[in-house]
């Protein structure tokens, strides 16, 4: 069995089932006005409870790493990869953007977006055929204007997404036509991103301790500027053993 987790949003995505299977056998959504770090922990052990498992039964981990809310990002993380170095199981990820593609609809380009903060969206462009999300550009965070420019230059496409409905008055403000913007999904789903990473890894420890939220732009500290990057090579992941 594994387990899969979103947590790029203010909702909690959560399922488990068996690898490679099109549905989970147990599968959970939570949402505000609970908080993150509040909601994990109970619901994973719950959503094991309703299909008849415990913790044992897990064999990996599979999570969402974004881009979306950096504290949601961190917190489904820093979980996954506690469980699992404890039980010594694999974790693999694959894009909350990408996943909310895998469930919209096939052949036409779409605009999977999240808020990023206020006047700012992250934004992936998919196509989707089957099980497949092809990328049609990075990933990026970008302005209600720019996804206008964007969908002007595709007659086509589609947007779903969180920022759909989170931020649906400022990309009508913008000019989005209303028959472009999709009500489902409207959060990436655990299952998805099940679905997209595929195999899981043997476990290895270096693997765990790099896996990483695909963040997209700088935090907001990141970017104030009276706390300056510290001087020499950035921090990385420290493996236990390795030379100091």
């Amino acid at each position: 069995m594994i387990v899969a987790l979103d947590s790029s949003t203010f909702t909690l995505s959560v399922a488990v089932g068996r690898q490679g299977d099109p549905a989970p056998l147990a599968a959970e959504r939570l949402g505000p006005p609970a908080r993150m770090s509040d909601l994990l922990p109970g619901a994973l052990l719950a959503l094991l409870a309703r299909a008849g498992l415990t913790l044992a039964d897990v064999r990996g981990f599979v999570v969402g790493l974004g881009p979306g809310s950096f504290t949601g990002l961190r917190i489904g993380l820093a979980t996954v990869k506690g469980l699992a170095y404890a039980r010594r199981v694999p974790v693999t990820g694959a894009s909350s953007l990408a996943a909310l593609a895998l469930e919209g609809p096939e052949a036409i380009p779409l605009g999977a977006v999240a808020v990023a903060r206020r006047g700012e969206l992250y934004l992936g462009r998919y196509r989707r055929t089957g099980e497949q999300v092809e990328a049609l550009a990075a990933e990026e965070a970008c302005t209600e204007a720019d996804l206008g420019r964007w969908l002007a230059s595709e007659p086509t496409a589609r947007v779903l997404g969180p920022a759909v409905h989170e931020g649906r008055e400022a990309l009508l403000a913008a000019g989005i036509p209303e028959v472009r913007l999709l009500e489902t999904p409207d959060i990436p789903s655990a299952w998805a991103v099940a679905r997209l990473a595929g195999e899981l890894p043997a476990f290895d420890l270096q693997t765990l301790s790099a896996l990483e939220p695909h963040y997209v732009r700088a935090s907001e500290a990141e970017r104030n500027p009276r706390f300056p990057p510290l001087p020499g090579p950035a921090p990385g992941a420290r493996i236990r053993g390795e030379e100091a």
